[in-house]
């Protein structure tokens, strides 16, 4: 019996071996404001431009949604409130999108009402999300996926409005204080309960200020702690403009993915218009390799970059990895040793 089940690991090892699975992942996706009735008037699928066939190239894709999905007039107290009528979900699917973190500034911007209609929208369109819940059961609560007979599992975080923090009996976001040991704790054990029932652990993190250009010491040293725990990616995001990456124990960590899709007054210096589609080709073995897809965002739609914005956006992801030990080549790719710890 005790061979038979030993055999019976190998061949599902092998078979793990065998199975690629390719991830497309983007940071903020913000398909409300003025982008709403630019897609009423142009389409479902004009927001994604020609990024279209990349993002359904993939076997699932990864957002952070930065808007709420709602008919609610009940709008909060704050200066950028975010909304899309309900039908605009369609723009997801027709990008592929298959997991959605939600645990950022921006799912209550329409109070209880928007947020609970944006999680049933989700849900009929069989988008799966995580970090945000009518309770702290359910915004903590991971999300998981079986592709290619590889198992995923996602977290969702952020440490963006602590006052939208879910409770008990309340609805809110998975809200996560960095600084504070007792959050830090929490994710970690999260990381492991997903470990021991999936292949790869996503970690989604709205974290960190606006526009700012680099992590800082506190973000780096959580990253490598929830990296060691066991999560394979980590999914950055809130900046607004791309950090660096970082290949740390044959795993990824994306400091920031920047914005993807959105309505926002472009920066000259730091180009927030400026963007990435990161894709990533793992097995059961553990992720091979990165690749860097230049994005550019311009009339309410991303579009791959070209000539000059593609240059300065490799060059300055260059840059930015270099801290990191991490090498960009010209062609976006990055290479990773595969291998689990």
């Amino acid at each position: 019996m005790l061979r038979h089940s030993f055999l019976r690991r190998i061949l599902l090892t092998l078979l793990m071996m065998n199975d690629k699975l390719i991830i497309g992942l983007a940071g903020d996706v913000m398909i409300g404001r003025s982008v709403d009735p630019v897609i009423s008037t142009e389409g479902y699928s004009y927001v994604w431009g020609n990024m279209l066939p990349l993002l359904r190239g993939t076997d699932l894709n990864i957002i952070n949604l930065e808007t709420t999905l709602t008919s609610s007039e009940k709008k909060v107290s704050k200066v950028f409130n975010f909304k899309a009528a309900p039908d605009k979900v369609k723009s997801l699917t027709e990008a592929h999108i298959t997991f959605a973190n939600l645990a950022n500034n921006h799912i209550l911007d329409y109070s209880e009402e928007g947020l609970k209609e944006t999680l049933q929208v989700l849900h009929n369109a069989d988008i799966q999300y995580t970090g945000a819940g009518m309770n702290q059961q359910e915004a903590e609560r991971p999300c998981f996926l079986t592709k290619n007979n590889l198992r995923l599992g996602l977290l969702g975080y952020t440490d963006n409005e602590p006052g939208w923090s879910a409770g008990v009996s309340k609805s809110g976001i998975n809200y996560i204080n960095i600084s504070a040991k007792k959050y830090r704790q929490k994710v970690l054990e999260a990381i492991v309960r997903v470990r021991m029932e999936t292949d790869i652990v996503v970690v989604s993190m709205h974290w960190g200020p606006n526009m700012r250009q680099e992590p800082s010491d506190e973000f780096i040293a959580f990253a490598h702690d929830m990296v060691e725990m066991g999560a394979d990616i980590i999914h950055g995001h809130s900046a607004h403009i791309f950090q660096g990456v970082e290949v740390y124990h044959n795993k990824l960590v994306l400091y920031d993915t920047g914005d993807f899709v959105d309505d926002y007054v472009a920066d000259p210096i730091l180009k927030n218009n400026l963007s990435f589609l990161f894709r990533i080709e793992m097995t059961g073995e553990g992720i091979e390799k990165l690749t860097l897809t230049p994005a550019l965002i311009g009339n309410y739609q991303v579009n791959q970059a070209t000539g000059k914005n593609y240059e300065w956006s490799i060059k300055r992801m260059q840059q930015l990895s270099v801290r990191f030990g991490t090498t960009v080549s010209d062609t976006g790719e990055v290479m990773v040793k595969s291998g689990r710890l």
